[in-house]
């Protein structure tokens, strides 16, 4: 499984370990400040709640993984990893 990711994203082993890392680590720190600013909403609905939850966790996640990319030295892996993301999602210019 590594392998196959290492040879799609035409990366060395070091780099991909930094990159799953920056994945781990951002989606964990998405999943924390949407826990966070859910209760700034204040909805009680369970079905509502879980709706705006994963709308805001969706937002959060790909600037928090730019965040987190930068001191692993991977931004600009996942600079282009984000944009092409938006552009399959024609969210990108």
């Amino acid at each position: 499984m590594f392998e196959k990711l290492r040879k799609k994203w035409n990366v060395n082993l070091p780099q991909l370990i930094l990159i799953l890392c920056v994945f781990a680590i951002g989606g964990s720190f998405t999943g924390y400040i949407g826990k966070i600013l859910m209760p700034l909403l204040g909805i009680s609905n369970s079905i509502l709640w879980t709706v705006v939850y994963l709308f805001l966790v969706t937002i959060i996640w790909p600037v928090m993984v730019l965040i987190v990319s930068i001191p692993f030295g991977q931004f600009p892996f996942f600079r282009h990893y984000i944009s092409r993301l938006l552009g399959r999602l024609k969210i990108n210019r």
